[in-house]
């Protein structure tokens, strides 16, 4: 599992004009799962994220996470995060997950997410998506799963 985590000062997602999520201040999510992700991942990746470090302090320093500040959470699925770009020149996705796979998890990860009482919203899965944000600082951090970084 995967996660492109970037700090925001807002951000929305829409398909087809119309918006189907947006935040202000907190984390644009990407997520990406593979064929062979469990829930022991995918309960890390929550636990990581909420707990993530990244908003500034009273002294400027990233001392703060997304619970700590009452942030919110757009978290877009993103298949495309297993690209495998060793070989040739057309990206290889043969280690995300299979659509219905990814669909449970993408829903189980939002609804893990939103139990720790952080305010979610959520691109529509498997669509054409667009995502518009302002990247604040920039920061921007990939987060692997432990069994991602294993292999």
């Amino acid at each position: 599992m995967k996660a492109l985590v970037q700090r925001v000062s807002e951000a929305c997602v829409s398909v087809d004009g119309s918006v189907t999520g947006q935040i202000q201040i907190g984390l644009l999510v990407l997520v990406g799962f593979k064929a062979d992700d469990t829930l022991r991942e995918l309960d890390w990746m929550v636990e990581k994220l909420a707990g993530l470090r990244i908003f500034p302090d009273d002294q400027g320093n990233m001392n703060r996470s997304v619970s700590d500040i009452s942030g919110e959470i757009l978290v877009v699925s993103q298949f495309t995060l297993h690209a495998d770009t060793r070989k040739g020149k057309r990206p290889s996705f043969i280690k995300a997950a299979d659509q219905a796979t990814a669909n449970i998890l993408y829903r189980l990860f939002i609804e893990k997410t939103r139990d720790r009482g952080i305010k979610v919203a959520e691109g529509l899965f498997g669509a054409h998506m667009k995502v518009q944000l302002v990247n604040d600082g920039p920061v921007t951090i990939m987060v692997d799963s432990p069994s991602e970084r294993d292999t």
